[in-house]
């Protein structure tokens, strides 16, 4: 899949006002505030952005933190990881691999399998759920 290259204001017409500064701006939504954060519903988390795949709802789990928390993407290819040391902390960003969306960070604390923690932003995602 190739890059999805458009301009802000190009996005800022598309999305809503929350979806553009989180997922175009890179601001953070307030914990426990996000639409995802409790759903449970089976399905794939796509990007709020550009639809590509990103989360499947089997790796999803309540970390506690307030965000909507994964153990693995649908795939590697599906997310960018870019480093991230503003706001005086070392964070590892996780980004929309097609369109480059800001989508939250990814930390070494979550559970098995992988160990890790994708915290993300649920105005970054837009979940499409499984036909019954």
């Amino acid at each position: 899949m190739s890059k999805l290259d458009k301009p802000l204001d190009s996005w800022r017409e598309e999305l809503s006002e929350t979806q553009f500064q989180v997922c175009r701006l890179k601001a953070t939504e307030r914990p426990f505030s996000g639409e995802y954060n409790d759903t449970k519903t089976p399905g794939v988390y796509h990007c709020a952005c550009c639809d590509a795949e990103l989360f499947d709802s089997n790796a999803k789990y309540d970390s506690g933190s307030g965000w909507p928390s994964y153990f693995q993407p649908v795939n590697e290819e599906a997310i960018g990881q870019v480093e991230d040391n503003s706001h005086g902390m070392h964070r590892i960003e996780v980004t929309c691999a097609h369109c480059d969306s800001h989508l939250g960070h990814l930390f070494p604390d979550g559970p098995k399998p992988t160990g890790l923690r994708y915290c993300i932003n649920s105005a970054s995602l837009k979940l499409k759920p499984k036909a019954e």
